[in-house]
């Protein structure tokens, strides 16, 4: 049974300690991934999938920030496999050393502006989120969502005007999908992702801010072994086709 765990309790799952690796392909015994939040149903998908071809295997998973899990992972959260949805994030933790091995790109994602079904605020380009008689959602800097959206306003030149900043961009699609805001800035995997409570919106700049999706193992993995075979499936043939099918692109 797929287990989404937040992040309290995916330390106190983690910390209950892992079986060792053994079994066909190695891959058995507890594997827990911390993800970026917009993997949540691409990787929730590989992970049933993975345990379908390895019985002895269980995936749990922490989505959230990719900031925010850099944070946990720095402060000795057990882990077996980081996702990030940037580059600087991942780096937050081989800076450290919490991860040694080289992180490698699988993905690769871009923002699109995302409004509410029929769109009400009438929102058609990045300018329209200058607009003070406009709600909008962006996602803060520190998170590659937020990081990404600076780039694209300053490649437009525009000065957004943001009524609140979410720690992750699904807190920012749910901004939109509840219609509490006219207007947000999210990967276009997650609008796919929410299906028709909102549309989407391409915009000329998207291209200024295509953010590269790395994955390592932790260093101090309870199950290494577990945590390789995982990485491998995310990077194999079948991975990449439920990574396209989600809206991701080939690195």
């Amino acid at each position: 049974m797929r287990k989404l765990v937040a992040a309290a309790v995916a330390l106190v799952v983690a910390g209950c300690g892992t079986p060792g690796a053994s079994g066909t392909g190695g891959a058995s015994g507890r594997i827990a991934v911390f993800a970026a939040a917009s993997l949540t149903e691409a990787f929730t998908r590989l992970g049933e999938e993975f345990e379908a071809a390895h019985p002895g295997g269980e995936v749990t998973f922490n989505f959230a920030g990719s900031s925010a899990l850099a944070q946990q992972l720095n402060q000795g959260a057990p882990a077996d496999v980081f996702a990030s949805a940037a580059p600087a994030n991942m780096k937050q933790v081989t800076d450290t050393g919490t991860v040694k091995a080289t992180p490698v790109t699988f993905a690769r994602n871009t923002l699109q502006i995302v409004v509410p079904g029929g769109n009400p605020g009438g929102v058609t380009g990045l300018a329209d989120f200058a607009k003070a008689d406009l709600k909008i959602a962006l996602c803060a800097e520190q998170v590659p969502c937020g990081a990404a959206a600076k780039k694209v306003f300053e490649a437009a030149g525009v000065t957004a005007r943001p009524d609140t900043l979410e720690q992750d961009v699904k807190a920012a699609l749910t901004k939109v999908s509840l219609g509490e805001v006219d207007a947000a800035l999210v990967y276009r995997t997650d609008v796919r992702a929410a299906g028709e409570r909102v549309e989407g919106r391409d915009f000329p700049e998207a291209g200024e801010a295509v953010n590269d999706y790395p994955i390592a193992p932790l260093a101090a993995a309870p199950n290494s072994v577990g945590a390789r075979a995982f990485i491998d499936f995310v990077r194999s043939d079948r991975g990449r086709a439920v990574l396209a099918e989600a809206g991701f692109a080939a690195p």
